[in-house]
């Protein structure tokens, strides 16, 4: 949908984050997808380490088409205490 936000977005200029979110929000195509966006104020911690183990338990599937960019990640089963 990245191409479809840029057309929606040519030539406004982006003058703060209300704008942005508005016209990313705007956006749909031809099929009838549309985006939904919001602003996260959240604050997130830097400098977070995965381990290699956390990383290989991660279920990601890639697609047949550019896989590389084109993937899913499926949640992760909850093990009770």
């Amino acid at each position: 949908m990245f191409c479809f936000i840029t057309k929606n977005w040519r030539g406004k200029p982006l003058t703060d984050r209300a704008t942005v979110i508005n016209l990313i929000g705007a956006t749909t195509n031809a099929a009838g997808l549309k985006v939904y966006a919001g602003l996260d104020e959240h604050t997130y911690r830097k400098g977070i380490k995965v381990s290699d183990e956390e990383l290989a338990a991660i279920k990601l599937h890639k697609e047949d088409f550019h896989g590389e960019w084109n993937y899913r990640i499926e949640p992760q089963e909850l093990t009770k205490a």
